[in-house]
Parts: structure tokens; C-alpha cells; sequence
């Protein structure tokens, strides 16, 4: 390969910019506030969180797929190209479709088209560092993309989110459309793929089967999450109200201020068993899952398992706790639902600025004090930043709010540096592929376990009394974030991580 000058390293991975103004504008902004247009108060977390979840398994099943397509294709415009392309005029449809939406049901078809559409995108275009970038320049290509990953954060807050807030949501759709159709064209003019001359002979569905393991295993962790948070939420329920009866009980009756003590038993099943049910949702999901494809391997390379815990952990936390901004932001500051979208863009794009500093400081800082230890210290960070969360629940305070925030960012970027570069140690050299393309489903396996479940105990729990839902979630999401770091111990890295 050639040597690639400094403008190919920003053509090659331009789509990526477009491609995460469209994840972030649909998952923080878009779905949020048209959920709660097309729901009654009471099911918007639930709704969402469902709609969270049946969208990433579309992603689990379609970017690996796409991908391996792309693998194998002898187009004369090159192998990932036409799929990017694809994929962006398929988003231009369904965004259009969102926008036109009448009710749940309606959206729902709409954004799990648009995931379908996206992900034929997605899981061809990471295949072009690996084509095109000699290997003593994949770092200085690998940095770009993080920066275009992570740009949109701040870049949808301070523009899409504030056409919102303005009442323009037509107009925020058509700019994310509109920022996506620019960089498809770009990258389809400057990007200079060599087409294949023979299809490779690398047979199609035994990764495919892999990423169907992986799925089944996840769905089987969310059963047994469920089943175990039910099991222990009930005990608990059943204990506290043995407390409830005995002479100490009320000096207890005020926490969290003055909910119904005769709610309190069931109230406290549901926070602890939605707890249990992500925990175990996690670790069952990613060992079954692992199981499922990696077979003894899995055991064998245990580390390289309980990484994949620890990533799972971390992301289901703070993948959910961004979802849930925009709702809880509605309630702690009684806000419609325009200005909960502005409000929201200004938060996350603060909090991205944060996550892009410590994401490109991550490295240099990996190197001198280990990827191990450094994947640690992001958890508890971003722990802390989660506790700090919980006193804005019912003494509502912007400040507070940011100053968690910005931990959790600084958390979030020095993890997604040391915990990835943690991972490439781990894995056989000679199979890198096959087990880090497994670890890329924790990203949708965590929307999945945080946001199917964190949704349904929010809004059961905030009808016992409003803000106790939050309250319990971030309380989860905050665990998560420390399990993350726990799960760590039984990581054995290489000599230097």
C-alpha cells in the first residue's frame, strides 16, 4: 500500500461524522421526543427503552452481515462503497419516514428501518482502515475516526437539538439527512478502492452463525436476568416488609421523602430486581454468548470473556444513562418537550467535549501507567459521576447535573481508548478478527440489557412516586459502572497492559 497523505486519513473516515449525527440526533433527541408526543406519561421510558432494544438487535443481525457482504464483493466501485451508499439513501427515506410518523406504531416501523438501512453502512465502512491504510499509519487513521465518532456528541447539541427547541423538528431532520447525503457523496468521490478481481472463497455463514451465538446468548442473559431480578426483587420486597412490621420500621418512613410505606416493599422488589436483572443479564449474556461462539475457547481465554463483562457493564451504563437524560431533565425541571431537547443538546454537547478530551488524552496516559488499570479508573470515575446524579433527582440542580456529567465524560473517553486497547492485547494474534468481532456486539448488547430493563423499572417505579424511577435506574447505572471495574480482577493482561 501507499502512503497516505493527511487528507485521505480525514476522507476515509468523513462518513463516519455523518453516520454519528444520525445515531446521536435519532437516539437523543428524535426518538425521545417523539416517544413521548405518541405515549401516555406513563410508558415513555418503557417505550422507549423496548424500541432501544428491538432496534439493536436488527444492528447485531445486519452490520455483521453487511460486512461480510462487502467481504466479498467484486463491484467495480470497490467493496464498501456501494453499501455505504446504499445505506445513506435508505436513512434518507426512513428519516423522512420519522418525520412523517403519526403515532408509536408508525415510529417504531420507521426507526427499525433506519436502523436496518444504517447498519448496511456501518459494518462495510470498518472495513476501509483495514483496506486501505498501511499498518504503520492505521494509529494516526484510527485516531481520526475517534474524533469524527465523537465530534457529533458536541455538534448535534449546539445545532439539531436547537432546531427542536425552536419547534423545527422537520428542519433538524432534514439537516441530519442533509449532513449524511454530503459525506456519502464525499467519500464515494475521494475514497479510491481497488475492486476485487475473484470473490473470495471465505465462506459466508459461519461468522454469521457466530453472530447469532452471540445474539442468542444475550437474549438468553436478558431471560435469566429477568428471571433472577424477579427471584431476589421479590425477597427483597418480602424482607422489607418483615422490617416494615417490626418496632424500628419508621424512622425509616420518610426515605426517599414520604413515599406510601405500604408501596415501600413492592417499590423496593422492582428497584432490586431491576438491578439483579441487568447484573446477570450482563454476565450470563456475555458467557453464553461467548460459549456459544467462541466454544472451550471461551474458557481458555477467559480474560479476553471477562473483558467483554467489563465492557458490557460500562456501556450499558453509560449508553443508558444518556437515553434517559432527556426525560428525567423533563421532570426535575417540570420542561416541555422542546425545551428538555435543547436543554439535553447543551448537557451531552458539554459532556462530548469532556469525553473528546479524555478520549485523546487516554493514549499517552494507557501507555504510562497500563490499559488495565487505566480501564479501572474510568469505572469508578464514571461511578462517582452516577452517585453525584442521584442528589438531582429531588433537589433539581443544572450545576450538579454538569459537574456529574463531565466526570462521567471524562470517564467515558479514557475508557474508550484503554478499555479497546486492553482488548487487542488480549486476543490470539493470529485471530484478532474473529474474537474482536464478537466484542463489537457489546455496544448493541449493552442498549439492549440497560435500556429494555432500566426503561421498564423507571416508569413502574415513578408511579409509586414521581423521580423514584430515576433514582433507581442511575442508582443501577452507577453499580454497573463499579461492576465494570470489578469484573477486571479476573482480567489477566499481557506483560505492558
Amino acid at each position: 500500500m501507499k502512503p497516505l497523505r493527511w487528507y485521505d486519513h480525514l476522507s476515509i473516515n468523513l462518513f463516519w461524522l455523518g453516520l454519528n449525527v444520525r445515531n446521536t440526533a435519532l437516539g437523543s433527541i428524535f426518538m425521545p421526543y417523539l416517544v413521548q408526543l405518541y405515549s401516555p406519561a406513563g410508558q415513555i421510558n418503557t417505550r422507549l427503552g423496548l424500541m432501544r432494544a428491538a432496534g439493536l438487535i436488527i444492528a447485531m443481525l445486519v452490520q455483521p452481515a453487511a460486512g461480510l457482504m462487502s467481504d466479498r464483493s467484486t463491484s467495480r466501485v470497490g467493496r464498501r462503497r456501494p453499501y455505504i451508499m446504499a445505506g445513506a439513501l435508505g436513512d434518507l427515506l426512513f428519516l423522512a419516514a420519522i418525520a412523517l410518523s403519526w403515532n408509536y406504531g408508525s415510529l417504531l416501523i420507521a426507526v427499525l428501518m433506519i436502523q436496518f438501512s444504517s447498519n448496511i453502512s456501518h459494518g462495510p465502512l470498518q472495513g476501509l482502515i483495514p483496506d486501505l491504510v498501511p499498518e504503520d499509519q492505521r494509529g494516526r487513521a484510527s485516531a481520526v475516526k475517534s474524533v469524527m465518532e465523537l465530534l457529533p456528541i458536541i455538534l448535534v447539541g449546539i445545532t439539531i437539538a436547537k432546531l427542536v427547541e425552536a419547534g423545527h423538528l422537520d428542519w433538524a431532520i432534514f439537516a441530519t439527512g442533509a449532513s449524511l447525503l454530503v459525506v456519502a457523496v464525499i467519500t464515494m468521490v475521494t475514497v479510491r478502492e481497488t475492486p476485487l478481481a475473484k470473490k473470495p472463497s471465505t465462506p459466508f455463514w459461519p461468522p454469521m452463525l457466530r453472530v447469532l451465538g452471540m445474539l442468542a446468548g444475550i437474549l438468553a442473559g436478558g431471560i435469566a436476568g429477568l428471571l433472577a431480578g424477579g427471584l431476589l426483587g421479590g425477597l427483597t420486597g418480602l424482607a422489607t416488609s418483615a422490617v416494615m412490621g417490626s418496632p424500628i420500621a419508621w424512622d425509616l418512613a420518610g426515605f426517599p421523602t414520604a413515599i406510601n410505606p405500604s408501596s415501600l416493599p413492592a417499590a423496593v422488589a422492582i428497584g432490586v430486581g431491576g438491578g439483579v436483572a441487568m447484573i446477570v443479564a450482563v454476565v450470563v449474556g456475555v458467557w453464553a454468548g461467548a460459549l456459544a461462539t467462541l466454544g472451550r475457547d471461551a474458557r481458555r481465554q477467559s480474560s479476553f470473556t471477562w473483558w467483554i463483562v467489563n465492557r458490557l457493564m460500562f456501556l450499558a451504563a453509560a449508553t443508558s444513562l444518556q437515553g434517559s437524560l432527556f426525560y428525567f431533565l423533563m421532570y426535575a425541571f417540570n420542561l416541555t418537550d422542546k425545551a428538555a431537547s435543547g436543554l439535553t443538546g447543551t448537557i451531552t454537547s458539554v459532556i462530548g467535549v469532556f469525553i473528546l478530551v479524555a478520549a485523546l488524552a487516554s493514549g499517552w496516559l494507557a501507555d504510562r501507567i497500563g490499559r488495565k488499570l487505566l480501564t479501572g479508573l474510568s469505572g469508578i470515575a464514571a461511578a462517582i459521576g452516577g452517585f453525584l446524579l442521584l442528589s438531582t433527582i429531588w433537589l433539581p440542580s443544572l450545576a450538579m447535573i454538569y459537574i456529574a456529567g463531565t466526570i462521567i465524560g471524562l470517564g467515558t473517553g479514557l475508557f474508550m481508548t484503554a478499555n479497546w486497547a486492553l482488548g487487542t492485547d488480549l486476543v490470539p494474534p493470529l485471530e484478532a478478527g474473529r474474537y474482536l468481532g464478537i466484542s463489537n456486539l457489546a455496544g448493541a448488547g449493552a442498549g439492549i440489557v440497560g435500556a429494555g430493563i432500566g426503561g421498564i423499572v423507571a416508569d413502574q417505579l415513578n408511579l409509586f412516586k414521581p423521580g423514584l424511577g430515576y433514582f433507581a435506574i442511575f442508582a443501577c447505572y452507577a453499580v454497573l459502572f463499579l461492576l465494570s471495574t470489578l469484573a477486571l480482577v479476573r482480567v489477566r493482561p499481557v506483560a505492558g497492559s
